[in-house]
C-alpha cells in the first residue's frame, strides 16, 4: 500500500500552533505529525525546525506579494 499526502495551500483557517495567527508555515516532522507557524513564529524557530523536519512547507512570501 502507498501513501499519497496531498498538501493543500494554507489558508484562513490554517492557524499557528503558537500564537493562533494565520498559519503560513506547515512543518512534517520527522517523528510524523505537523506543526504550523505564523511567518513570525516560523522565522523565530527555523534553525530548530529544519534540525527535526522533513518537510517545510513555507507560503510566508504571499505576504510581500
Amino acid at each position: 500500500m502507498t501513501t499519497t499526502v496531498i498538501e493543500h495551500e494554507l489558508n484562513a483557517a490554517d492557524r499557528c500552533d503558537r500564537c493562533g495567527a494565520q498559519a503560513y508555515m506547515r512543518v512534517e516532522l520527522s517523528g510524523g505529525g505537523e506543526l504550523l507557524f505564523c511567518a513570525h513564529h516560523g522565522r523565530q524557530h527555523s534553525d530548530r525546525l529544519k534540525q527535526v523536519a522533513l518537510n517545510i512547507h513555507d507560503e510566508s512570501s504571499r505576504l510581500n506579494a
